[in-house]
């Protein structure tokens, strides 16, 4: 792990788009300080050379380095549309908390922060970027753009959900995941990469309408990523220390009273059920789906966007 990205799970949060850089200069010094295994090569603009083509534009100094001929890839060969869809439902404020905590960060604070890492590797690319909010009461939509005052734009945007009125805007506010995914399909006419933030809690429609929806995305020709944000160990092993807890439902307001232990085995059953039919629908449409635990860092994500990117110029 390199010193600036050390440091960016560190230090006290300041500034968003001063994490986003920290986050992204560090994983491209770790990348290339790795003999080139694909992801990096892909993030300087480059793309391997194809026998026969001319070497006109074989970056030398590269080959020297790596021993590989790779040819510098230019604006018109890069550029990428994506749209980042970020869940603002009530369930992504799990594990609540009063302030925002880069250590210790709940779903959506981890969400949007992932998302100003990955605008900032889009812009420094050349790519074009839009955000989409969305839950029952928060509805925001930018323009995709590749200039540097568009990121700044946005930045300011996602950091307003990490400091303002945080808990006031938990309870009882579903995701409207189903709505807002038909609608971004309906509505993106150029073939993009869509990146969906969402812990997949859709209670007022059901399974087969959330399935349906991500379907929609991909059947209008977009590159789709899914990235399933999760407090893993509370949400997927329901591992908590005490004996006795009150769980809260924050779409709803509904509590129940249990001891985990007595319920753990049959929770995780079913939770990885319902996990094993979501991987394997988004098999099936070939979405990309990625597991985004709050507790891993932001590396796992970069690498997962990459790939894809990768494959898309391909």
């Amino acid at each position: 792990m390199s010193e600036a990205f050390h440091r960016q799970v560190t230090e006290p949060f300041t500034s968003l788009e001063l994490l986003a850089s920290q986050v992204v200069e560090g994983f491209i010094t770790g990348l290339h300080k790795s003999p080139f295994h694909g992801f990096s090569v892909e993030f300087a603009e480059h793309r391997q050379y194809n026998q026969g083509e001319s070497v006109r534009y074989v970056d030398w100094k590269l080959y020297g380095r790596t021993d590989r001929l790779y040819v510098k890839k230019f604006q018109e060969e890069t550029n990428l549309r994506c749209h980042i869809l970020i869940d603002t439902s009530s369930s992504m404020y799990f594990p609540v908390s009063e302030n925002f905590d880069l250590s210790c960060p709940d779903k959506l604070g981890f969400s949007v922060c992932a998302a100003a890492v990955l605008a900032h590797i889009l812009v420094r690319q050349r790519d074009a970027v839009g955000l989409n909010f969305f839950s029952e009461k928060d509805r925001f939509r930018t323009e995709v753009k590749s200039s540097p005052a568009h990121l700044k734009y946005l930045m300011s945007e996602l950091e307003k959900r990490l400091v303002r009125g945080r808990l006031a805007s938990v309870l009882r506010q579903g995701s409207d995941i189903v709505e807002t995914l038909h609608l971004a399909a309906e509505q993106i006419h150029k073939r993009s990469l869509i990146v969906l933030f969402s812990d997949m809690f859709d209670g007022e429609y059901g399974t087969e309408a959330l399935l349906g929806a991500l379907q929609h995305l991909k059947y209008r020709n977009n590159e789709v990523i899914l990235f399933h944000v999760t407090d893993h160990g509370r949400e997927a092993d329901f591992v908590f220390p005490g004996k006795h807890y009150c769980l809260v439902d924050l779409e709803s307001g509904n509590e129940i009273k249990l001891s985990p232990a007595q319920y753990r085995e049959r929770y995780v059953e079913r939770y990885k059920a319902y996990m094993d039919m979501l991987k394997g629908h988004c098999e099936r449409y070939r979405i990309d789906f990625v597991e985004a635990d709050i507790r891993k860092g932001f590396v796992p994500l970069l690498q997962a966007y990459l790939a894809k990117r990768e494959r898309i110029f391909k």
